[in-house]
């Protein structure tokens, strides 16, 4: 049985948020020659997006989330897949966006989430407690609920 990530992509933000203005321009890949050592070394935050050329919106909060999803898939593979049974739910989760766009507090929110186990969950916050996201104009703090669902692809 093969196991997908299905996230949705709804997102609660403040909502004094501007709405996205188009498409986001893509980042190309530097030009330089990779260290041979650079194959041993962990994957980088951003793993090729450049969050510093989006503008701080829903939609490239979204789009972030989007990227990085196949992160929280490894999660879920990782600790529900032994699992001998078709598991699926929502994992709903709360985080900051600090002013320099990091995030801060994340947690998985278990009153409204339906996935319960706690390894999944501390992945999931693993996760994106080192995603970075475009810098909000007005230097504040925002608080982001984000919900994942998750389902058995056969």
């Amino acid at each position: 049985m093969k196991r997908a990530l299905l996230p949705m992509l709804m997102l609660l933000v403040a909502p004094s948020m501007a709405t996205a203005q188009g498409p986001s321009s893509k980042k190309k890949p530097a030009a330089t020659k990779p260290a041979p050592e650079a194959a041993t070394k962990p994957a980088p935050k951003d793993d090729g997006l450049d969050v510093s050329k989006l503008p701080f919106t829903p939609d490239s909060i979204r789009q972030v989330m989007v990227h990085n999803a196949p992160r929280i898939q490894e999660c879920y593979e990782s600790h529900m897949v032994e699992k001998d049974k078709k598991v699926e739910g929502k994992i709903m989760t709360t985080f900051t966006i600090t002013a320099e766009g990091a995030v801060r507090s994340a947690k998985v929110d278990r009153v409204q989430s339906t996935l319960k186990d706690a390894g999944l969950n501390d992945c999931v916050v693993s996760v994106l407690m080192v995603l970075d996201f475009p810098r909000p104009p007005d230097g504040r703090d925002h608080p982001i609920e984000y919900p994942f669902n998750l389902k058995a692809v056969e």
